[in-house]
């Protein structure tokens, strides 16, 4: 989800993601630096090589341990992007191409804006296709729904294959469905004509496209409520949307509000909340919220949580520090050392009873969360002292310095709270 700046409170476009994955593959969160190529340079994507461009930006983001790109990240310029998993009436290429997390990260390290990132992703969607195994290492691909902001805008892109549509929002979201229908502003040259040679759109007047390319034969049930329900809550929050608001949205969990409560089956529309424990359908591994300001002399953070934020805890990284090692580490088996696996422990600690221990959760994290705030201000404060001063090195290491704090803190409180649970 995503609201522009005269839709919050802070006076900054804010974009929030859940990432739904398999419940035990490992998400870190990884950083890239800026970096300039060499002319006839390719990068290696998850399946195929494509051309790099003679520059790429700092980026950072969650990435499933197996593919290069990002479920969603941020860059140095503040723009964010999020995919999410669309089903259309086209089956999708058989040769392997770009994968929706691809797109990500290469929108991300190409894009100065929301609009530049869209054309960049728009046009190597027209050039390499969508393709190859995105599910998980040995499952099947996908098209793809992207959520695009800067701090002056935001927008939707969706697509079919190689065709695509994009319009601007102000505030709101995407699920796991083609939802653009005649709104949208731009498109592929062939959006249209494909829709109606195919005999995907019949009508005379411009191409709906949720009509036209979304499958019929997915269960709305799956996604449709989950959309309903963003916009719902983003509406109710109209003129106080902050931080917090966005990270209490991506912990939702319907009447139970940030706790899952049992009772639904995969035949229930409830079943499929905001914070998901949907299994075999997916579950939360991940999430981001990201304020994007317009200025940005001072360090700006970026809250990410691992596993489901419901029983787990939102804390700052920045592109301006080095990310700690832990929070890049993990793969296919549980790993100490790993900040994901070290919440995924936490959360399925939980999950013998979510409605006695998320609570409690919530409450035993509250002390720690006022303390890492309180030394957040702190910290940015003297980092911007010292950018003022031109002492870019010390910014680097105040920044870096206090992440590792915080997350060594973080990961061991993580292991404690489990084994009170356990």
């Amino acid at each position: 989800m995503a609201a522009v700046a005269a839709e919050t409170r802070i006076g900054a476009t804010l974009f929030a993601k859940n990432s739904d994955r398999n419940e035990r593959e490992c998400q870190p969160f990884v950083q890239a630096p800026a970096a300039f190529h060499a002319p006839g340079s390719m990068v290696h994507c998850t399946h195929i090589d494509v051309p790099q461009v003679a520059e790429t930006y700092a980026v950072m983001g969650h990435s499933p341990w197996w593919v290069f790109g990002f479920e969603h990240g941020v860059n140095e310029h503040a723009v964010a992007i999020g995919n999410e998993t669309v089903f259309s009436r086209e089956p999708l290429d058989e040769q392997p191409g770009l994968i929706g997390m691809d797109l990500v990260r290469l929108g991300l390290e190409r894009g100065r804006t929301a609009r530049e990132a869209l054309e960049v992703m728009a046009t190597l969607i027209e050039v390499h296709g969508q393709g190859g195994a995105a599910f998980g290492p040995d499952k099947p691909g996908y098209h793809n729904g992207f959520l695009i902001a800067d701090p002056d805008e935001a927008w939707i892109l969706q697509t079919s294959n190689r065709r695509w549509a994009a319009r601007h929002v102000r505030r709101d979201g995407i699920s796991n469905h083609i939802s653009l229908a005649t709104d949208w502003e731009i498109g592929s040259r062939d959006l249209e004509s494909f829709a109606r040679t195919q005999g995907l759109w019949t009508g005379s007047g411009r191409v709906d496209v949720a009509a036209a390319y979304r499958n019929p034969a997915v269960p709305g049930r799956i996604s449709e409520g989950r959309l309903r329900r963003t916009r719902e809550l983003l509406d109710a929050a109209t003129g106080r949307i902050d931080v917090a608001v966005l990270q209490s949205i991506l912990r939702d969990h319907l009447d139970g509000g940030p706790v899952r409560l049992p009772g639904a089956t995969v035949e229930d529309e409830s079943f499929y909340t905001l914070c998901m424990h949907s299994e075999p359908i997916g579950t939360t591994t991940a999430s981001l919220v990201a304020p994007l300001p317009a200025e940005r002399r001072n360090p700006w953070p970026v809250w990410i949580s691992f596993a489901a934020p419901c029983t787990g805890v939102f804390l700052p990284v920045y592109l301006d520090g080095l990310i700690p090692t832990e929070l890049a580490r993990g793969g296919t088996e549980p790993d100490a050392g790993s900040a994901w696996w070290t919440f995924k422990a936490l959360q399925d600690a939980a999950a013998a009873d979510f409605p006695r221990y998320t609570p409690w959760l919530r409450e035993a994290w509250k002390s720690f969360e006022s303390r890492v705030e309180t030394e957040r201000i702190s910290v940015e404060s003297e980092a911007a002292r010292a950018r003022d001063d031109g002492s870019h090195a010390v910014v680097t290491k105040l920044l870096t310095d206090f992440m590792a704090r915080t997350w060594h803190d973080a990961v061991a409180q993580a292991r404690e709270l489990a084994s009170q649970i356990s």
